[in-house]
């Protein structure tokens, strides 16, 4: 049996944020990660909700690497979180990641991430990612400005042109 369906004429239109090129080059800090055996679930592959965890992994070192985040004076929070599966990851594979601050607002700041794995010398992108990061403070339980010094560290990282 075959069924149409013909109050469907319109065509399926494909959102255009998706056809656009992922590059690794724009990229300025990239770290290994190290795959556990309890990344993995039943079909061999690593869980979808652990690259969130490898997400904070490299979150994690970016800042301390790279913006040198004074942790004991402001918090983050975070307040969006995507990704987009691209590609598996399965037990044995070489992973990295990359991460950047793609935007700096006055209480939040985005960073991109893209996990790659590395097969015959050659990278292959198996994610990409997107969180939305709110400076916190945590005793008046409300988003604060992004302090002066981890803005500048941020921009003077990235390269990031101020308006």
């Amino acid at each position: 049996m075959i069924f149409k369906t013909f109050w469907r004429k319109k065509e399926t239109i494909k959102d255009k944020k998706s056809d656009l090129e992922i590059k690794t080059d724009i990229f300025k800090y990239r770290t290994d990660l190290e795959m556990r055996f309890t990344d993995l679930d039943m079909m061999g592959h690593v869980n979808n909700a652990v690259y969130f965890t490898y997400m904070e992994i490299g979150r994690t070192k970016y800042w301390k690497q790279a913006i040198q985040w004074d942790w004991k004076k402001t918090g983050v929070v975070m307040g969006q979180a995507s990704i987009t599966y691209l590609k598996p990851l399965h037990l044995g594979d070489k992973i990295s990641i990359y991460v950047r601050t793609s935007r700096i607002g006055n209480t939040s700041f985005d960073l991109e991430y893209i996990i790659v794995k590395t097969q015959n010398s050659e990278e292959i992108i198996c994610s990409k990612g997107k969180t939305v990061c709110v400076v916190y403070d945590y005793e008046t339980k409300s988003p604060v400005k992004i302090p002066e010094r981890e803005r500048n560290k941020m921009i003077e990282f990235e390269q990031l042109e101020t308006s």
